[in-house]
């Protein structure tokens, strides 16, 4: 894609620059005398939901090490007030920076995502065989001769796309044909990169806050399809950039969340977004039983301390708050619903109802709080935990019999989401 000489992407594997990303590159784009204007150097992931014949579905993919910048990358024209890097990767896609400037700073004025519905390999069953467009303004901006730096996860709303940047480094208008020493940190960061810090001594946790309960709908052509009312709560376990090894809770709140969806006839999605976290809960039913349940989680937030600071988890083949179709599921008891190894979502005080949702009204409820017969029932399923500590319930929704939660011992700390 790239004319030789001309503007071109440098493998990390030549050890350029002493710069180490793992998957990350330098994109570079030269002009007409083969001297670099751009330099990029970063790794992008890429969030987005698209339609197929079975209702919404979220995927997530990399920039793939095979991406290139392509001969309509610019250093400008004039003044080289204006330019832009391209670059482009699998069948039809590609991502655009438009850079401007002016006498004292230059920024990324405009990112735009071009992507192609029609390649199978990303987007499998995809309804639409179209090529989408979005872009939007972005923050990224550094002073004229520093090198823009994000170590933390960089992310772009794009409509219905989101964009996140890695350990970025970025320049354009450069005076010497190479990145400058001196460099403009990103908000993210501080004013400074972030170093690691010697983790404090584990002190007792306190006891955790519950999230507190929100009430959520989603509505279609056909009228609402969702109903629910729930406090929802995130427990991951990852290395912090001490290399410490964390479980953390962040409480979803309410007031820093909006949150959408999408209705199709065998497939309900729910969409949550509180500053750098989204969370997608799918519930489907199955035709032949006529059971709903949650299918689908996926999460992409930014945990700042850690090692890796973007953090991507998805699982779409659980089995959680089931119930019969045209009822709605109900428990007042602490839903623990593993998604991965590192991630569960904790849900309380739950009342979710999908597909044949009578207005605003939840059909006859399954609940596990009805007497001590109930909790039996969980029991002899393999799904009910006692947790003496709070004094109720713990169900360890979606497992089979014998799964456990994991292990206790490691430091818990809790955020409050969106702050």
């Amino acid at each position: 894609m790239a004319a030789p000489g001309g503007s071109r992407r440098w493998p990390l594997l030549l050890l350029l620059f002493g710069l180490v990303h793992g998957v990350s590159a330098v994109f570079v784009v030269k002009d007409g005398n083969g001297t670099a204007c751009i330099m990029a150097d970063f790794s992008a992931a890429f969030l987005t939901s698209y339609d197929t014949q079975n209702g919404s579905k979220s995927v997530t993919f990399e920039l793939p090490a095979s991406a290139e910048v392509l001969n309509s990358s610019s250093c400008g024209k004039g003044d080289a007030s204006d330019s832009s890097l391209v670059i482009a990767f699998g069948r039809g896609h590609t991502l655009t920076l438009n850079f401007t400037r002016n006498a004292t700073r230059y920024s990324v004025q405009l990112m735009r995502f071009v992507y192609n519905l029609s390649d199978t390999g990303i987007f499998p069953d995809s309804s639409s065989k179209e090529t989408k467009t979005v872009e939007s303004v972005t923050d990224i901006k550094a002073d004229i001769n520093k090198k823009y730096r994000c170590v933390s996860g960089k992310q772009i709303s794009l409509r219905n796309v989101t964009v996140t940047l890695r350990d970025a480094t970025i320049q354009a208008y450069l005076s010497n044909g190479s990145f400058s020493r001196e460099e403009t940190h990103c908000e993210q960061d501080g004013p400074s990169p972030p170093t690691p810090t010697a983790p404090p001594r584990p002190s007792p946790t306190p006891a955790p806050e519950s999230p507190s309960v929100s009430k959520y709908n989603v509505s279609g052509t056909n009228g609402t399809c969702l109903l629910a009312s729930m406090g929802l709560q995130l427990n991951i376990t990852y290395r912090t950039r001490g290399n410490t090894t964390v479980t953390r809770e962040f409480n979803i709140d309410p007031n820093k969340t909006t949150f959408g969806g999408s209705c199709a006839a065998q497939l309900v999605t729910l969409e949550l977004h509180s500053g750098n976290l989204l969370l997608v809960l799918q519930f489907a039913m199955n035709a032949s039983s006529s059971r709903v349940f949650l299918q689908g989680v996926q999460l992409n937030m930014t945990l700042p301390d850690a090692r890796e600071p973007t953090f991507w988890a998805t699982n779409s083949s659980l089995r959680a708050l089931q119930a019969a179709a045209g009822n709605s599921y109900k428990c007042n008891a602490e839903e623990r619903v593993q998604v991965t190894e590192a991630f569960f979502l904790n849900i309380f005080r739950v009342w979710v109802q999908a597909f044949h949702v009578d207005g605003d009204r939840f059909g006859p409820d399954v609940s596990l709080t009805k007497g001590v017969s109930g909790l039996n029932a969980l029991r002899k399923a393999g799904g009910w935990e006692p947790d003496a500590k709070r004094r109720v319930g713990t169900r360890i929704a979606g497992q089979a019999p014998g799964l456990a939660a994991p292990g206790p011992g490691l430091p818990t700390r809790r955020h409050s989401a969106g702050a």
